[in-house]
């Protein structure tokens, strides 16, 4: 075996992908640079194979004094005609190490062999823990078309490296499609110069653009029994009521509750007073009566006002899903949806109607022509709990159905979490590329041990102790799971996320009448 790097010890016993090394490191040259998630490698005739240390022990299963290293089988690189190693590091073991077989610290040279960048289309992010002389690349399609996920606690720097992803992907794809979920309005400073910011003040998301399921969760009121006969009159007047708005002659036999053309609001009304009208009996009429008054509340509400403010209904879908899509990009390749000043009682119905819209756009384009788009969802547990019960059912569905299928048509999936327990784990699991940050909840800790393969494992020892910005990636856009310092990013390129400055703002007093008068003004007005 190639001598450099210092001698571990031996291998002991091998289990599948898990080998367990018996430590005999007789001058202490290797024990000071042994540490969960150092690379070490072991030669076989063939190759070189390459394992990430998962777990140190005391003494081996002989109960001997030597101490117990247990590794990760991840890959090999195999020798060339002459025995020299210079092919290229591949992942997964064909020929696995012999009993006895020295075990030896990775030195520079083959940790730039095993973690060199793939010729595939990547970003660099930050560096490598084991030698901060290593670049830490992610393969961007990879990441990008198979999902992503980043979870740990508050502080621990999710939102600063959203930002720096998406920065660094934008900037070698300036004509990207990137949607931003943004239920605390932290993103916008962070792409100014990049993003389209879209909120209450000049959104429009037109009420005939929602599904069935949508416009009765705003439409419907009470539970039960009454909830469905005001559901059942709302479906019969919908259909009727879109297929009256087509122009006379043209074939309406296509439109069903859930197809995306508009119809007049009035007109709703209209059908429903008149189907209202045949009953005699008032214990009949009660479902169309609080079916009307709900609809003319909403209709007149001024928070819906981004669903309801327009009273000319035009077919604008073109001019809407541009929009939101980046069609044509225009130098803005992200559109920023800023939910924080929708109304609570609707913004899962906003999400779910952005979701599904995304999708169905893709899933319905013509496959040369299908341009691929990314979802980002920060805040996801809100979107996809874990417990069925929990969350608006069309959101979950929207966006499970874009993590199952979202890759055939173009569509990816990013999550952002800083409680990972709460999110479904069913969705987790589409996610190729996990991000985890600092958490030291034993929940979130044990939900993520459930999602991590089993060669990963011993990584997850080192999550209460991550530095801020620092975090484990495992998953298809890396060559093998990593410990990773990510970049600075500049200030000015920084989510509106950090704690406030008690210390320095309570020094002070201040004349707040100026402050306290437009704060009020803002609040009373719906202005961010």
């Amino acid at each position: 075996m190639d001598s450099s790097g210092a001698r571990l010890g031996y291998v002991s016993s091998i289990a599948g992908s898990q080998v367990t090394g018996t430590i005999d490191d007789t001058d202490g040259a290797a024990a000071a640079q042994v540490r969960i998630g150092a690379l070490v490698k072991m030669q076989t005739p063939e190759s070189v194979v390459f394992g990430i240390i998962n777990g140190l022990r005391n003494s081996d299963a002989t109960g001997s004094d030597r101490g117990a290293v247990e590794v990760g089988l991840m890959g090999e690189i195999m020798f060339d005609d002459t025995g020299a190693v210079t092919g290229n590091f591949e992942r997964g073991v064909s020929i696995y190490p012999s009993l006895g077989e020295e075990i030896c610290i990775a030195v520079s040279e083959d940790l730039g062999r095993v973690y060199a960048r793939s010729d595939k289309p990547d970003v660099q992010v930050g560096t490598f823990y084991q030698d901060q002389s290593i670049g830490a690349h992610l393969m961007t399609d990879d990441l990008m078309g198979k999902h992503f996920v980043v979870l740990g606690s508050t502080g621990s720097g999710k939102s600063c490296t959203v930002a720096l992803l998406l920065r660094k992907v934008l900037e070698s794809n300036q004509n990207g499609h990137v949607i931003l979920l943004d239920p605390h309005n932290e993103y916008a400073d962070a792409f100014s110069e990049w993003a389209e910011v879209i909120n209450t003040t000049n959104l429009y998301l037109p009420y005939w653009l929602l599904n069935f399921e949508e416009t009765a969760e705003i439409m419907c009121t009470g539970d039960g029994a009454e909830r469905q006969a005001q559901m059942g009159i709302l479906k019969d007047a919908l259909v009727e009521a879109k297929k009256m708005f087509q122009p006379e002659g043209e074939d309406t036999s296509y439109i069903t509750i859930d197809t995306p053309v508009p119809y007049r609001l009035g007109e709703l009304k209209r059908i429903i007073d008149n189907a209202m009208g045949q009953y005699n009996r008032a214990e009949s009429v009660g479902p169309f009566q609080r079916l009307l008054a709900r609809m003319e509340s909403v209709s007149n509400d001024r928070r819906y006002a981004f669903m309801f403010s327009s009273r000319i209904v035009t077919d604008n879908l073109a001019e809407v899903l541009g929009r939101l899509l980046r069609m044509p990009v225009d130098g803005k390749p992200i559109s920023i949806l800023d939910l924080s000043g929708v109304p609570s009682e609707i913004v899962d119905v906003v999400v779910s109607t952005m979701c599904r819209t995304i999708f169905e756009f893709s899933l319905w384009s013509a496959h040369p022509q299908t341009v691929p788009i990314l979802l980002v969802c920060e805040e996801a547990h809100r979107y996809v709990p874990a417990r069925d019960n929990a969350g608006f059912g069309p959101t979950k569905q929207s966006i499970s159905r874009i993590a199952k299928e979202g890759r055939k048509y173009g569509v990816s999936l990013g999550l952002i979490s800083q409680r990972p327990s709460e999110l479904s784990d069913s969705i987790i699991s589409q996610c190729g590329t996990i991000i985890a940050f600092r958490m030291s909840n034993d929940r979130d800790q044990h939900f993520v041990a459930k999602v991590l393969p089993e060669t990963s494992q011993g990584l997850l020892s080192v999550l209460p102790a991550l530095r801020t910005q620092e975090a484990v990636i495992v998953g298809d856009a890396i060559s093998v799971p990593m410990r990773v310092r990510f970049e600075n990013l500049a200030a000015e390129h920084r989510p509106r996320s950090g704690n406030a400055a008690f210390s320095e703002s309570w020094q002070h007093d201040y004349d707040y009448d100026d402050f306290m008068q437009h704060t009020i003004d803002r609040w009373r007005r719906q202005q961010r």
